[in-house]
């Protein structure tokens, strides 16, 4: 009920990553990397149309010497982070079903190896260990097991259910092939709308994630190029008529380019939404469901 990917890496250790899972330099990350040439978020696994595929987010990985930003995930492929600093794909793992939580807010989503759920109302999801959290889902190697509150660990199957504040949660088998194209869940098709001073993203059965100030007007600027922008020019779009050095305008750029990554990954965004490739550009990747209307 688990797909995941097992890699080895240089010295010599395993890691078994799935969907959802986050490798970077922060300490929070799945698979965390102590190397300054490792980006903070630097790719990402994602079950995608019925395989595991590795997304870059902050910077490009290398596959056989070639950049790539996508890449299915097969046994024996080398995945080059940075010079010198490979991981080999040991193993490869995709049952013909995956374990799925549905509730009337998150609607259906495939399962990553840890989330936190907070009630709200809407009650929302965090790919990643919050303490305050109401609920805790995890994969521990071996099955699927959940914590309510400060209650004892317990095992979960297909058929169970618990509820988050006033919101029931259940767990329901999902199709491999289904995995990309559950409703509400991070790969959802999403609607864009795009004011320049403020921006609304709609997801079926969700409710809508709205961006306002600076992150708008960056969303927005992307939006209007629709295609890889480098950093600077989006940047002085959104900063026009301020003089500012290099170093300022930078600076101002890496802050509020975090900040707006924060907030789509808060609101259950998928993390590819927004992409970097490493070398100064960015862009906005939509998938062929997403609609995206431009009103600047």
């Amino acid at each position: 009920m688990h797909a995941y990917v097992r890699v080895r890496l240089p010295n010599g250790d395993l890691a078994e990553l799935g969907h959802g899972d986050l490798i970077g330099r922060l300490v929070t990350a799945r698979l965390a990397i102590d190397d300054p040439r490792v980006s903070e978020a630097h790719a990402l696994v994602s079950l995608r149309r019925g395989e595991l595929v590795l997304l870059s987010l902050r910077r490009m990985f290398s596959i056989r010497g070639k950049p790539e930003s996508e890449a299915v995930l097969v046994e024996g492929m080398e995945i080059e982070l940075a010079p010198d600093l490979a991981l080999v794909v040991e193993e490869v793992k995709r049952p013909d079903a995956v374990l799925a939580i549905e509730s009337s807010s998150l609607g259906r989503r495939t399962l990553p190896s840890l989330i936190s759920l907070s009630a709200g109302p809407p009650l929302t999801l965090a790919t990643r260990f919050e303490p305050e959290a109401q609920a805790h889902v995890w994969w521990n190697g071996d099955g699927w097991r959940a914590r309510l509150g400060r209650g004892a660990p317990r095992g979960v199957s297909p058929g169970d259910s618990f509820k988050v504040g006033t919101e029931e949660v259940r767990f329901v088998m999902l199709g491999l092939e289904n995995s990309a194209t559950t409703t509400g869940g991070l790969d959802a098709p999403l609607r864009i709308i795009a004011w320049y001073d403020g921006v609304e993203i709609h997801r079926q059965g969700r409710p809508v994630v709205t961006l306002g100030g600076v992150g708008a007007r960056i969303f927005s600027e992307l939006v209007a190029v629709g295609g890889p922008a480098e950093w600077s020019v989006i940047a002085r779009e959104v900063w026009k008529g301020e003089t500012l050095d290099a170093h300022e305008l930078r600076h101002r750029w890496d802050v509020s380019l975090a900040r707006l990554r924060t907030r789509l990954r808060d609101a259950g965004i998928r993390a590819d939404l927004l992409r970097s490739d490493g070398s100064g550009y960015v862009q906005i990747v939509t998938t062929s469901s997403d609609t995206v209307e431009d009103k600047t």
